[in-house]
């Protein structure tokens, strides 16, 4: 069995932002895991629970009506310290515990056992839990069938993770880019954060495929997908839409500032040397649309996004257009 690494914080978070799971809606294949926990212990809430930085957050909580609690008082932070499981038979004889805000006040935690969720590289990013609130025993069997349990919860989120990123490209697939679309509009509702979305399309793509290739479109596909990335800061994040279009997603950004960084990403794809004999040069048209009124959906921010990017395919392809809000509005 592989020991958990201990000894490396920033490691561990890392290795818990790659699953990109955090502040994401419940699902229902880690519900069934909360809920059968609960059937086959019989305690009164189960959770998986995942240990940000400052914070315990929970991808399924059954039985408790509560989505994080301070990292302070998280018991699965105890649990993720260790290479077994975390077993409190009575948390009123534990010192470490007896004084819990959880303990003394709501929900009451008695006893508690916890297996840690540990990543194929060897990180404990948080636990499967149980938890009584009565004095009580969880016997080897059950904590080995915990155990198993546990596994499938992270087997759950490296196929999650990998049904979230396109195979080739290494962007986010539409599915998980648009529940990041969702995500920046619910932030801007209650914060009124600025965001901007840029939606590109590689110029000519069909002709690629005709002229050389599916092979070759596959690679000049990867080089586009590989110097967006490269330019764009560790907040933003790039999706495939489908096909040779993409988008970026642009946190705590103006509509002055994603035009400015779609003419920089313009520029830098025009600048590619794609391997090929003679070596491939390829364009990219893009349109720009900063969140604002009339986009308060993501199905409506990307629309607009995508109006300002065929404006840049009808004047010339290789540019980048401004959808402004007023048009959307009139409209």
């Amino acid at each position: 069995m592989l020991h958990a690494i201990t000894n490396d914080e920033p490691g561990r978070i890392a290795a818990l932002r790659r699953y990109e799971i955090l502040d994401t809606p419940m699902e229902g294949a880690f519900d069934k895991v909360t809920n059968l926990v609960r059937a086959l212990f019989s305690v009164p809430i189960s959770a998986v629970s995942l240990i940000d930085q400052e914070r315990q957050w929970f991808k399924s909580i059954a039985g408790l009506d509560v989505s994080e609690t301070p990292r302070s008082a998280a018991f699965c932070d105890h649990a993720i310290r260790q290479d077994d499981p975390l077993v409190i038979p009575d948390t009123k004889d534990d010192v470490r515990f007896r004084y819990n805000p959880l303990v003394t006040g709501d929900p009451g935690i008695r006893s508690y056992a916890g297996v840690p969720l540990r990543t194929p590289d060897g990180y404990n990013i948080g636990s499967l839990c149980a938890i009584d609130t009565r004095a009580r025993d969880f016997p080897a069997e059950q904590m080995e069938i915990m155990k198993g349990l546990a596994a499938i919860v992270v087997e759950q989120m490296e196929l999650r993770m990998l049904a979230e990123r396109d195979h080739l490209s290494g962007a986010m697939t539409r599915r998980a880019f648009v529940a990041e679309i969702d995500k920046r509009i619910a932030l801007f509702v209650r914060h009124q954060r600025p965001a901007a979305l840029i939606l590109l399309d590689i110029d000519h793509f069909k002709a690629i495929n005709d002229c050389h290739g599916h092979p070759v479109g596959d690679r000049v596909i990867e080089a586009v997908a590989h110097c967006c990335a490269g330019l764009s800061r560790p907040s933003d994040s790039l999706g495939r839409i489908g096909g040779e279009e993409f988008g970026l997603l642009l946190p705590e950004t103006s509509e002055t500032e994603a035009l400015a960084a779609a003419h920089r990403f313009c520029a830098a794809i025009e600048a590619l040397d794609i391997p090929h004999d003679p070596p491939l040069r390829v364009t990219a048209s893009f349109g720009v649309a900063a969140i604002g009124p009339g986009r308060m959906t993501s199905q409506d921010w990307l629309t607009a996004a995508d109006t300002a990017l065929y404006d840049a395919k009808r004047s010339g392809r290789n540019r980048a257009v401004l959808a402004p809000i007023e048009a959307i509005r009139a409209a």
